[in-house]
């Protein structure tokens, strides 16, 4: 259905489908397997919660997610996936991760992903950041190496912020 209208990308495992509805990991291959079986490139989110970051436990939770979500598939239906690491203890909170904390993870993972699949598709995935995102700080994350974008949630919704977060990639 969503194809059927002009559709491309479809949001999957963003964390309040997580939390609200308790999708799981493995509920969440189904939904990539069944958007890639459709023709739809699935923007995949996953982050950890405030209090598996502050038990060091951040790594070990993205890593689980990534695997148990999209490691079973093969290079080429990866290629189609597009990343969006969103720390669910900056969602909505207005906190943000510092642009090395955000870095580290997206430095993370893009080793776990050429781990899995190559040094090449690890550089050829993109990884947006998605933890409140606005104009103040998108430029300073969006500078990092291993960030290639933002998933950007309720600054999309003030035109002004919108804008200067897109235009933010200009001065970079």
């Amino acid at each position: 259905m969503i194809h059927s209208v002009g559709a491309n990308y479809v949001l999957i495992g963003h964390s309040e489908r997580r939390q609200y509805f308790k999708e799981t990991n493995e509920l969440l291959a189904k939904k990539v397997d069944t958007a890639l079986a459709n023709h739809l490139h699935p923007i995949f989110c996953f982050g950890e919660l405030k209090e598996e970051r502050e038990a060091g436990k951040h790594f070990e939770v993205v890593a689980q997610q990534l695997k148990e979500s999209l490691f079973h598939l093969t290079a080429s239906d990866f290629a189609k996936i597009v990343l969006a690491y969103e720390p669910v203890w900056a969602i909505g909170t207005g906190l943000t991760a510092s642009p090395e904390q955000a870095q580290e993870m997206h430095a993370f993972i893009r080793a776990s992903i050429a781990n899995q699949f190559g040094a090449d598709a690890a550089a050829d995935c993109s990884i947006l950041y998605g933890g409140s995102c606005n104009p103040q700080n998108a430029k300073t994350l969006f500078s990092q190496a291993d960030i290639d974008g933002g998933l950007i949630g309720g600054a999309s919704l003030k035109s002004r912020d919108f804008t200067d977060i897109v235009t933010s990639f200009n001065s970079i």
